[in-house]
């Protein structure tokens, strides 16, 4: 199991199996190592390994996580309690695996809160490590956020309070505590966390059944069915996880379903589309609702993005099977058309009004990349340390961050995201993003030698958050920095 020295440990080796590989790799091609990988392909350190099966494909049905209930509901505040523990899980048919879970589901249970209503959540931690536990795309207060030195210990409580101010979206929440946040949520510590906004329901969106969230990841099997967590493992979490399961198939009707996907991967990007090459119309990222429907083929998630998709399944003949392919593992999941159904729901060409931009008062830049001599993952220079402040921001100011990845000799990945604040994305190498990246987002994929511009305004809370890589075996290796929130 984890601990902050196995991680150190290992960090200080990634240097030595970052150049292994990525040399290795282009001598097998009698090439040097490629500065950008192929497109599509798992953006680890070098080449990729295919997904190898290690079950009957299609052979399990798509689980949908099971929305938390409030304990008690009073004014405009609902109680919930969690508790974080170890549990059997029958993930690869037959066989049970120990996973790490909150309230013994996996993944964990989907949280549903609507905008504006505080949600008061009591998690106990039962496990014999800290955790901490962060929504990703949050606007917290710094004490519930999941500083990584924040910790709950063994055998402890504590109250996390979630305002939920801010759009609808697909959120996530997920262990955070530092040095142990990779193999924490490699071994099951992450769950959907979706805002809803009463007032979109005039927009006619599929809803209740028809509304599915899928939570994509990889896994690494032993031949005893137990999870094997190696830091920095891309190329052999061969095994691909929809909500739990392995290519499992999910029976949906002859009508228009939204599909809200998160990679809750360490490091693998999913590059997915339908299997016939279907159209799709993207409505959402990371931060809610597009201005509008954008119509897509296929789509890309780093660890962390989330996108949401209406696919009209009208289009296919009751009977019909429906693949989503991965560019690199191949079909992932089956959608079985197996009834007609009526259907109410539609796209609109308008979704949502996208928040303005305020003027921009400071500009910062950020490079990431890895120290191969030290096996270090760094932004501007420097490793993680939760004593030291590397940006300090006045509240409810706006600024530009421009974030380069640095790693270009190996073609090493990279993608950003900051606490506390969603932001706008102004140009990827200098042209304007593309649609999909226009709205709202708190992630976002920097490619080798690629550089980002982003705009944030950071508040309403005060305190320290962090900024870091989420391809999350970076940041436990030191790829995060603290921001800190002043009056």
């Amino acid at each position: 199991m984890v601990s902050r020295r196995n991680v150190m440990k290992a960090g200080a080796t990634a240097g030595a199996a970052a150049l292994v590989t990525a040399t290795a790799a282009a001598a097998a091609r009698g090439s040097t190592p490629s500065a950008t990988p192929a497109h599509g392909t798992h953006t680890g350190h070098g080449k990729t390994a295919h997904v190898a099966a290690v079950t009957a494909p299609f052979a399990v049905r798509m689980p949908i996580p099971p929305v938390q209930q409030p304990i008690a509901s009073v004014a405009n505040t609902d109680f919930y309690v969690v508790s974080t523990r170890k549990a059997q899980a029958e993930i690869l048919p037959g066989t049970r695996t120990e996973v790490l879970t909150y309230d013994g589901l996996f993944p964990g249970p989907t949280f549903r809160v609507k905008t504006g209503r505080l949600a008061v959540i009591a998690h106990s931690n039962h496990l014999d490590m800290p955790t901490a536990v962060h929504v990703h795309g949050g606007h917290t207060p710094s004490s519930s956020d999941g500083f990584p030195t924040d910790v709950l210990d063994p055998g402890k409580s504590r109250i996390y309070s979630y305002p939920n101010k801010q759009r609808a979206a697909t959120l996530w929440y997920h262990d955070h505590a530092h040095h142990m946040e990779a193999e924490h949520v490699f071994r099951g510590l992450a769950g959907f966390f979706l805002i809803d906004d009463p007032a979109q329901a005039e927009l006619r969106l599929p809803t209740g059944s028809y509304d599915i969230p899928i939570m994509l990841r990889d896994a690494r099997f032993a031949d005893d069915a137990s999870l094997v967590f190696e830091h920095d493992d891309f190329q052999f979490r061969n095994t691909i996880l929809v909500n739990g399961k392995p290519q499992p198939y999910f029976p949906v009707a002859a009508r228009k379903y939204r599909l809200r996907f998160v990679n809750a991967s360490n490091l693998r990007t999913f590059t997915l589309r339908l299997g016939n090459d279907a159209e799709v119309a993207q409505i959402a990222s990371d931060g809610g609702l597009l201005a509008g429907p954008t119509p897509i083929r296929s789509w890309s998630l780093t660890p962390g993005e989330r996108v949401e998709i209406v696919v009209d399944f009208s289009a296919f003949p009751v009977g019909s099977q429906v693949f989503l392919d991965d560019a690199v593992a191949g079909p992932v999941l089956r959608f079985d058309v197996n009834r007609a159904a009526a259907d109410t729901s539609r796209v609109p060409d308008r979704l949502s009004t996208i928040p303005a931009l305020p003027a921009a008062t400071k500009e910062r830049a950020f490079t990431l990349n890895f120290n191969p001599s030290t096996g270090q993952f760094l932004i501007n220079g420097q490793q993680f340390d939760a004593e030291r402040v590397d940006t300090e921001i006045k509240r409810n100011t706006t600024e530009v961050w421009t974030v380069t990845n640095g790693d270009t000799l190996f073609g090493i990945p990279h993608n950003f995201h900051p606490h506390l604040v969603q932001f706008r994305v102004l140009a990827r190498n200098g042209q304007p993003p593309a649609p999909g990246e226009a709205g709202v987002k708190d992630t976002i994929s920097v490619g080798p030698g690629e550089t980002v511009r982003l705009q944030a305004t950071f508040g309403p809370y005060l305190g320290r958050y962090v900024y870091h890589c989420h391809m999350i075996d970076h940041s436990a290796s030191g790829m995060m920095a603290q921001m800190k929130i002043v009056p």
